[in-house]
């Protein structure tokens, strides 16, 4: 199958913060945007931002393994240079950052994850898998 970007729409608080979280701290492209929703291209991929008000799940978080994960959360899969290029650039106090994580260890489809909230509380997640072929082996 031939390789399609996905697109994401979800809801915003602030345009302005969104903006500069995705565009100046993550270094996605800023693409059409207006003062009530914005498009960032997340490597190679269409995110819609759209101001909103408050967003509800009932169901926060799950637990895979030992480790308890955001039920909602969106990412991208990179290559592993570029996922320790992430961690290292957030890393850092100004941002709330789960520990890195391998899941799947020594199993078919191991992969390294950290997650990220950005200015909306939405968790993103870059992940990096040991193989790549392995990312959709049963």
């Amino acid at each position: 199958m031939e390789h399609a970007p996905f697109h994401m729409s979800l809801p915003c608080y602030s345009i302005t913060k969104t903006k500069a979280f995705y565009v100046d701290v993550i270094g996605a492209e800023l693409g059409r945007n207006s003062t009530r929703w914005l498009d960032v291209n997340l490597f190679g991929n269409q995110i819609t931002f759209t101001k909103s008000g408050e967003f509800n799940f009932v169901f926060r978080a799950y637990k895979f393994g030992d480790t308890i994960l955001p039920s909602f959360h969106f990412g991208v899969i990179v290559d592993p240079e570029t996922w320790q290029n992430m961690y290292k650039k957030l890393n850092i106090p100004e941002y709330e950052l789960t520990t890195e994580v391998t899941f799947l260890k020594d199993k078919t489809g191991e992969h390294r994850s950290f997650f990220i909230l950005d200015p909306n509380g939405h968790s993103l997640e870059f992940k990096t898998f040991t193989d790549p072929n392995e990312m959709f082996a049963a």
